[in-house]
């Protein structure tokens, strides 16, 4: 994947910013946050390794929301492709701001800086999934975002 270098994004005292590998020890305590808030215990050492490992095989592009030295928030993409479209498209798999800066259109920065990432790469789509009581989905149709009319299914292992 052709990592892009990433203008930040300054806005009420807002800083959007390209994480590299260099950055996932000052992320693994919110991206810890996130995992907690899916019910996952914490885990360190393992979100480190796993956010690095992602960062240095150009598996994915985390972006991270920072106010005042203090990351508030962060977003994580994948790459996936279309065979229909025969283009490359983008899951927007992870989003979270903590709580006390919600409300405050910090989620919608990391928003609009993915799609224009996907833009540039000339990507078919940005998409995401997200839990049937998640309130955050009047964002993302206020975003744009629409209902897939495919029903998603998953494997567990």
């Amino acid at each position: 994947m052709m990592r892009q270098v990433l203008k930040n994004t300054i806005m009420k005292d807002i800083e959007i910013k390209l994480a590299s590998a260099n950055d996932v020890i000052k992320i693994e305590p919110i991206f810890s946050l996130y995992r907690e808030f899916y019910g996952m215990e914490k885990d360190s050492a393992g979100t480190i390794d796993f956010l690095r490992e992602r960062l240095e095989s150009n598996e994915s592009i985390l972006l991270y929301a920072e106010r005042n030295g203090n990351i508030i928030g962060f977003t994580q993409l994948y790459p996936t492709f279309s065979s229909a479209s025969l283009r490359k498209a983008y899951v927007l798999n992870d989003l979270y701001v903590i709580e006390t800066e919600r409300k405050q259109g910090i989620a919608k920065l990391l928003i609009n800086e993915s799609i224009e990432i996907a833009k540039r790469e000339e990507c078919v789509r940005v998409s995401l999934s997200t839990a049937k009581d998640n309130p955050a989905q009047t964002l993302y149709e206020k975003m744009g975002f629409k209902e897939s009319s495919f029903k998603f299914y998953n494997y567990n292992i």
